[in-house]
């Protein structure tokens, strides 16, 4: 008796391996991504990031673990430090970070978080189970100035341009950044990679008014193209609007299908409480059914609201309502530099005790809730 029942539970166990591998190696098979020599990490994230989105909402912030609302990191930069942990008790799941000034060779960031710093962090996220996303403010080619200079550029980086060498010399050390990020075990992390983003929008200079969308298309296609040339391979290459008037301005600027990886949008409370939920919905809605056509997954790539400490029930009010059932793998809420400029909440800010009963629904997903998904 004893015999058998041992025997038993080894072929139970021998064939959840067998199922589990077989899983594993349909799964990776199956994903095709814009990079057709991605990892076998970034197509596992790529299957992360489509699981998830069955479980619920991942919740995301930018500079997560770097600064927050009265402390940075100047003296313990190892330590995962938190508003959102200090408010709800859990790390965030998606972290974000941009790489603006690594163009330039500097040892920081735009907004002062080192390159050292932020390599840390992502390698520390990533070994807890976390997702990295990364956005490029990336200063103008031809004047110098910062992304917000909308001098004309565009036309100069792409091949034949003026300013094509520069260029690539950017492309070169974002690359040597891309590829140091390393695991345990030396693959370099995967990273969701969100470049030229809010096209749709003015402000930059890659957006609408200083280029047209045949140039941003070919600038997306050459960013890819070159990364590639540098052997980049862990990256999801993630395309974002700013908030969309009509499921025809998403198609705009989109560079095609084979460049892509997965969809999102940009969306800000500018307007008002009861336009900023009537925009989530509609504009997830688009993302849904671009995403049923393409089959790739939805996220909503950075949100804030810029009611600065006026309202005491955002949360769960007016946020959620905008993103609830919506099929979005990830929502992230853009930085909190200081308290007349923050987009989440902190110790002691007006909707604290709603942010802890918004990150109680099950639908929304912290760290330590996605550290199991398909992991």
């Amino acid at each position: 008796m004893k015999n058998i029942v041992r025997i038993s539970i080894i072929f139970v166990i021998l064939s959840l391996l067998y199922s589990c591998k077989s899983r594993s190696e349909i799964d990776l098979d199956r994903i095709e991504l814009a990079d057709q020599l991605a990892s076998r990490e970034t197509k596992m994230l790529y299957h992360r990031i489509q699981e998830i989105a069955k479980s619920g909402i991942a919740f995301g912030h930018q500079d997560a673990t770097a600064y927050g609302i009265g402390w940075e990191h100047a003296d313990d930069p190892s330590r995962l430090r938190s508003d959102i942990q200090e408010v709800a008790g859990k790390l965030p799941a998606v972290h974000g970070y941009d790489v603006g000034h690594i163009e330039i060779g500097s040892p920081h960031n735009l907004d002062t978080v080192s390159f050292a710093l932020m390599k840390d962090h992502i390698q520390q996220i990533h070994k807890l189970g976390g997702i990295g996303t990364i956005s490029w403010h990336i200063n103008n080619p031809v004047t110098n100035g910062g992304s917000w200079d909308t001098t004309p550029a565009v036309s100069e980086v792409l091949k034949g341009g003026a300013e094509r060498e520069k260029f690539e010399l950017w492309i070169k050390r974002l690359s040597d950044f891309l590829k140091s990020l390393k695991d345990v075990d030396n693959n370099a992390i995967p990273i969701a990679f969100r470049p030229w983003h809010e096209m749709n929008g003015g402000w930059f200079w890659w957006g609408s008014g200083s280029t047209t969308p045949e140039e941003y298309k070919q600038l997306w296609r050459e960013t890819k193209e070159l990364l590639e040339r540098n052997n980049v391979h862990n990256l999801l290459y993630v395309y974002s609007p700013n908030t969309l008037n009509s499921p025809d301005e998403f198609d705009t600027y989109y560079p095609g299908d084979e460049f892509v990886d997965i969809l999102g949008v940009d969306i800000y409370n500018h307007s008002g409480n009861e336009a900023f939920t009537k925009s989530l919905k509609g504009n997830l809605a688009i993302l849904k059914e671009k995403s049923a056509i393409k089959g790739k997954p939805y996220v909503l790539s950075e949100t804030g609201n810029n009611n600065f400490g006026e309202d005491e029930f955002w949360w769960t009010e007016t946020f959620y309502p905008g993103i609830k059932n919506s099929g979005i793998g990830w929502a992230l809420l853009w930085r909190n530099d200081r308290p007349s400029h923050y987009f989440s909440t902190y110790k002691g800010e007006i909707s604290e005790e709603d942010f802890r009963e918004f990150a109680a629904f099950d639908e929304i997903l912290f760290l330590d809730e996605v550290q199991q998904i398909a992991n």
